[in-house]
């Protein structure tokens, strides 16, 4: 099945990008590589924002990657997840960053595949603020494997 496929089963719908102020996601030899996408999701983990509310908002940000990637290339086929940054609004006593960031790792992994083209690097760090006070925020690179 095709990830444009798996993507319809899961009930993802793309609709098309008005061009903004930056460029969401940019095409370089063959690698699409995005600007940081913003949760709906406002708050802090470790304050205001559960662990479960964090994991979906990385979802989210995943899913919005995935309509600008998805708005460049003209498909989700054809891709691999090469890295992800996952930037995390938390205390200074919240460690678990990376169990946020798995919301969005683990939409690439039942797309893509866990041990094939969804098997990606990733970062997950905490920050003391991120911008208009989301929860997450995360940027991708994937590299065009097929056209």
């Amino acid at each position: 099945m095709s990830v444009e496929q798996k993507a319809a089963e899961l009930g993802l719908t793309f609709e098309p990008i008005e061009p903004g102020y930056l460029n969401l996601c940019i095409k370089t030899g063959n690698l699409l590589m995005t600007s940081g996408h913003v949760s709906d999701q406002k708050g802090k983990l470790g304050d205001n924002v559960s662990l479960e509310e964090g994991i979906a908002a990385a979802r989210d940000c995943a899913i919005k990657i995935l309509r600008s990637v998805r708005d460049e290339h003209g498909t989700l086929n054809g891709l691999k997840v090469i890295k992800l940054l996952g930037c995390v609004n938390s205390t200074p006593d919240f460690t678990d960053q990376h169990l946020v960031i798995n919301g969005a790792s683990d939409l690439y992994h039942e797309l893509f595949g866990k041990t094939g083209d969804g098997f990606h690097a990733r970062s997950a760090l905490g920050f003391a603020a991120l911008p208009t006070g989301v929860a997450v925020e995360i940027e991708a690179i994937f590299e065009i494997i097929d056209e």
